[in-house]
């Protein structure tokens, strides 16, 4: 009799820590079928993975709107919470400053970032807190029925006709004049790029500030939309071929000399920019901000890396934040006793 043996099966293919991929996936996504973001939320799963990024130090935060069902399509094992409608900054602050070993990702859309959450985007700008913060840039209110949003391009339309009379708030333009260390914008049909962007946020000790065009197949993907799949195909200028080698990879340049920049992030990776049609230097915040105003009146959407500092001390380090975690710290180190605040009061009498 002949038995025959069953080869065993292939063990499933691990990440530098060992984890596998269906570890970095969530649940399944129940936007509409062709939405941008889910390209996103596919591009962040890759990251996280490639990047040996470990799950359950992961905080996922985000306001209200369709963006903010994104974190349900990553990262199952990661923590996750909603926040009132733009109000995730606040919230994210509040939950680094209890625990700066988590790695905070805030996935927000136009409208809760660009119109009621703006004020806590501005702010968040400003301090420079360690976190990945990803705009899906729609250019309307996909949730309710598809109404212009503040990042909607002048003189764009919607599907019943309306024309859009108001200019736009571009939300690079202000996190670079607010602060933000590390700035980019995207197109969520741009799958190598956008996962270059995200692995160099990963790696960044600040804010890191991505503006992604995803489009709206339902309320914005029609002719007369600047946020449409075919109009930022046509007018996507990139500033430079963004590549990203990991500080535990071999770094190598494989570019002509004199036609890269090299960026060394905070852990030793790096971001390289191969020049494509200009002399763009990444660390110049005028520059950036200079590209940004010619582009937009030039009708084109740039792309890549716009802006960044990788030397700048975040938020926490400045508050001069002990390394252990205030969450897990006892009562008897974070309250003071009674003696010390009656000797503060005395002092002030």
């Amino acid at each position: 009799m002949v038995t025959a043996t069953v080869p065993p099966a292939p063990s499933a293919k691990t990440n530098r820590i060992g984890l596998e991929m269906s570890i970095y996936k969530g649940n399944k996504s129940t936007l509409c079928a062709g939405c941008g973001h889910n390209a996103i939320s596919e591009r962040i799963i890759e990251a996280c993975y490639e990047m040996g990024v470990e799950p359950h130090r992961v905080a996922k935060l985000s306001g209200i709107g369709c963006s903010s069902k994104s974190p349900a399509y990553f990262l199952n094992s990661a923590y996750g919470l909603n926040a009132v409608h733009g109000r995730m900054p606040s919230v994210a602050t509040g939950a680094l400053l209890a625990n700066r070993n988590l790695v905070a990702m805030g996935i927000s859309g136009d409208g809760d970032t660009a119109s009621i959450g703006v004020g806590q985007f501005v702010h968040l700008m400003r301090r420079n807190l360690p976190i990945i913060y990803i705009i899906e840039d729609n250019g309307c209110y996909g949730l309710t029925k598809g109404q212009f949003s503040a990042t909607a391009d002048l003189g764009s339309k919607l599907k019943t006709g309306v024309v859009n009379d108001l200019p736009p708030i571009d939300t690079c333009a202000l996190a670079i004049q607010l602060g933000a260390t590390f700035v980019a914008r995207s197109f969520s049909g741009d799958k190598r790029q956008l996962l270059a962007l995200i692995k160099g946020a990963l790696a960044h000790n600040g804010t890191a500030m991505l503006d992604v065009i995803s489009p709206c197949v339902t309320f914005n993907d029609h002719e007369g939309s600047t946020k449409s799949y075919s109009y930022v195909k046509d007018h996507d200028e990139p500033v430079a071929d963004v590549s990203f080698v990991p500080f535990f990879e071999d770094i190598t340049v494989d570019y002509d000399p004199g036609t890269t920049t090299s960026i060394t992030m905070h852990d030793g990776s790096q971001v390289l920019l191969r020049k494509i049609n200009t002399e763009y230097d990444p660390t110049n915040k005028g520059a950036a901000l200079q590209m940004l105003t010619e582009s937009h009146d030039k009708g084109e959407i740039v792309t890549g890396l716009f802006y960044v500092d990788p030397k700048r001390p975040n938020f926490i380090d400045q508050l001069n934040v002990m390394d252990e975690p205030l969450a897990t710290l006892p009562e008897s180190k974070v309250r003071p006793p009674k003696e010390v605040l009656d000797q503060v009061m005395q002092s002030l009498m």
